[in-house]
């Protein structure tokens, strides 16, 4: 016997997904736990092996394959609480990070002041030495200059050491020996090298990554070492593998060494399990959690990558990531009226503790929760298939405050922030659609999180769409798909070159070069060699443009010839076709970057919903009880469903609430839902 298990934290609940003996997934959540997030994680596992009649200690033993998604270093950046650390850069070039790359955000906004570096002046140091874009070393390394960095960087207690100089993708070695000089007079620190995790030519986002990483290091090492103790302590002895931000998994081992990479961790699986649960040409997947909801997007059955991938209002992670964007919405987001009399809802939240009104743990505001629970949607009997108890008399009394504010009953306030909360995470759906030329009515929306069934039937409304999907796995989206991810690493290295002058036989070395890295790192990840695949792409642009897109192609057996530079270019053009919609093809192409993608594939990866079969009438209803409804003028009586009794191919038209142990999926008037084989619900909505 053997179980699969992913574990995904979020802000108000850890969700744990197990995929058991019998090849059944099921889901079990507890409250997360701030400041002591293995906490929430053990005691997630403590209800599964519960579940399965074992003791934590013989249920860890069996488990074959434990994979987590984790928010600990985005929320690190985001709130500001990444460890102080020294950056060591080219004497002359100590405003890397000042200048970025000329910020083109706000830029008429004369009302948003210019905002400081990720790393402070006092915490710079310029560095003699130089080596120039062939290699060449024009100066030495200054050797005391390090030492006398190094000397004050220990003086102002930093916890981590980014080096990152002019050129090093051409030479390391002076990053190289920067690193062992640091190790000689403080060998405590740990250090980040910009040639090692970022080799890229661009200047700032080598070295906004390199300092984003270093200071990550002390803080995401520490919690994996508390984590990795604690599932130890409870019996587990395999390898604990961590979601990263490309889609895929790494060993434990592989993402402290570079921690940016399990930056958006948890939310980027989310949209490689959409991938698997739908066909659409055209996915956006909305997974609300209790603090954030998370948007992505997947085309022709493409993750969406986001080369310039911004993690704070004015820095870009410097790393291309899935393309997931967040926007302060969930059913933790706390309603408030403004100073000019006008509903908000969120970004502030509840979170765990004390959460919603409604969890009678001492909150008093009004949120997203407690407006679901007066508007008659969530039943405050079957909260977690009633495992949790839910006071609705909080819930109206913090739902009545707002309803004083603005003058109205409290059904109506509570609507108020119910389709608020809609409208604000329409606008986040509308950011990856409309202003990436996308007509969102193209679009299949799947829905992630417990709390977005309760909200997607209005927002398909809104939006226009054909239809959506709620997964079976819905309260766990994020999780399902760190189950059947795959384990992915990359590896990169710089290589200017064109299409006027392919440097064949040197490119076609460096790709041999990245093949071997990609072979060591899969047969280290104990990855079968019939599992094993790479993918390779290039970063690319016409001569005469400023900035580079990627481009995947094909590498034969053989390795890369003199003659591929024709199917390489053809390839460029197309790829610039379909993102810009023109393509210049008796333009010259320059390529910079080399990438490939080492994948472990996973063997539940291929795996697709069976067929629904023949339609069928829906099982009897439960019971009645009154829900808002817009349209319908008000609160009405509807059917209420028991969503465990549904088999494939039921179909039940709307208005009606399906009650899942972990989310309830309310369908309006004019919506038709149909399970398929794997008993995730189909919505069809009408024009």
């Amino acid at each position: 016997m053997a179980y699969d298990v992913c574990i995904d934290i979020g802000g108000t609940f850890t969700d744990c997904i197990v995929a058991g003996p019998d090849g059944a997934a099921r889901i079990f959540k507890a409250s997360s736990t701030p400041g002591a997030f293995e906490r929430g994680f053990m005691a997630a596992l403590e209800l599964a092996a519960g579940h399965y009649g074992l003791a934590l200690r013989d249920f860890l033993g069996q488990v074959r394959q434990l994979v987590h998604g984790t928010t600990v270093t985005t929320n690190a950046l985001v709130q500001g609480q990444t460890a102080p650390v020294a950056l060591l850069c080219t004497a002359g070039h100590p405003d890397v990070l000042t200048l970025r790359e000329a910020p083109r955000k706000r830029t008429w906004n004369w009302r948003t002041d210019y905002p400081g570096p990720f790393v402070p002046r006092n915490r710079t140091f310029e560095i003699g030495g130089r080596i120039d874009a062939l290699g060449n070393e024009v100066a030495p390394l200054d050797e005391a200059a390090v030492a006398d960095a190094v000397a004050v960087a220990r003086r102002l207690e930093v916890a981590g050491i980014a080096v990152s100089y002019l050129w090093s993708i051409a030479n390391p070695a002076h990053e190289r020996r920067t690193r062992e000089l640091i190790a000689a007079a403080w060998p405590e620190v740990p250090v980040t090298l910009g040639h090692e995790i970022n080799p890229i030519p661009r200047e700032y986002r080598r070295t906004i990554s390199t300092a984003i990483d270093a200071s990550l290091q002390p803080i995401f090492s520490t919690y994996l070492s508390r984590l990795e103790a604690a599932l130890r302590d409870g019996g587990y002895g395999g390898e604990l593998l961590v979601a990263n931000c490309v889609g895929g998994m790494m060993p434990a081992a592989e993402i402290i060494a570079k921690p940016i990479y399990s930056v958006m961790s948890g939310p980027t699986l989310a949209p490689v399990a959409a991938r698997a649960l739908c066909d659409a040409p055209l996915i956006v997947v909305i997974d609300m959690g209790g603090t954030t909801l998370d948007v992505s997007a997947v085309r022709d059955g493409e993750l969406v990558v986001a080369a310039e991938a911004m993690i704070l209002p004015y820095d870009m992670l410097g790393l291309p990531k899935v393309d997931v964007r967040s926007v302060g919405a969930g059913g933790g987001s706390i309603a408030w009226v403004d100073a000019g009399g006008l509903l908000r809802v969120g970004p502030q939240s509840a979170g765990a503790e004390p959460g919603p009104a409604a969890y009678g743990r001492g909150g008093t505001a009004a949120t997203v929760t407690d407006a679901d629970v007066v508007l008659g949607i969530i039943d405050p009997d079957y909260f977690l298939g009633g495992s949790m108890r839910i006071d609705r008399a909080a819930a109206e009394q913090a739902v009545a405050g707002i309803a004083g504010r603005l003058g109205l009953s409290n059904v109506e306030a509570a609507y108020a922030i119910h389709t608020t909360c809609n409208h604000t995470m329409i606008t986040a759906i509308e950011d990856v659609t409309i202003n990436e030329g996308i007509n969102p009515r193209d679009a299949w929306l799947v829905a992630g999180g417990g709390a977005t069934a309760a909200h997607v039937a209005e927002m398909a409304q809104v939006l226009g769409v054909r239809g959506f999907t709620v997964p079976k796995h819905v309260a766990a989206l994020s999780a399902f798909g760190g189950l059947i991810s795959d384990l992915r690493w990359e590896a990169v290295a710089s290589l200017h070159t064109s299409s006027r002058a392919f440097a064949a036989e040197a490119v076609d070395a460096l790709l041999a070069e990245l093949r071997d890295r990609c072979t060591v790192f899969l047969a280290g990840a104990g990855v079968a060699a019939e599992d094993r695949r790479i993918a390779w792409s290039f970063q690319g642009r016409y001569e005469t443009q400023s900035w580079e897109i990627a481009v995947p192609f094909d590498l034969p057996e053989g390795g890369l010839q003199a003659s591929d530079i024709a199917r390489l270019t053809a390839a460029f053009h197309a790829a610039h076709e379909a993102i810009y919609g023109f393509k210049e093809e008796g333009d010259p192409i320059a390529i910079t970057t080399w990438k490939a993608m080492a994948i472990g594939r996973n063997a539940r990866a291929g795996e697709r919903p069976a067929a629904a079969g023949a339609e069928q009438p829906p099982p009897p209803p439960k019971g009645q009880r009154n829900v808002y409804l817009r349209d319908a003028g008000g609160m009405r009586e509807v059917p209420v469903y028991d969503g465990t009794v549904f088999r494939p191919g039921m179909v039940l038209a709307g208005p009606a609430v399906i009650e899942e142990p972990t989310t309830t999926l309310l369908l309006l008037p004019g919506m038709r839902a149909r399970v398929d084989g794997g008993g995730n619900y189909l919505v069809e909505v009408s024009a």
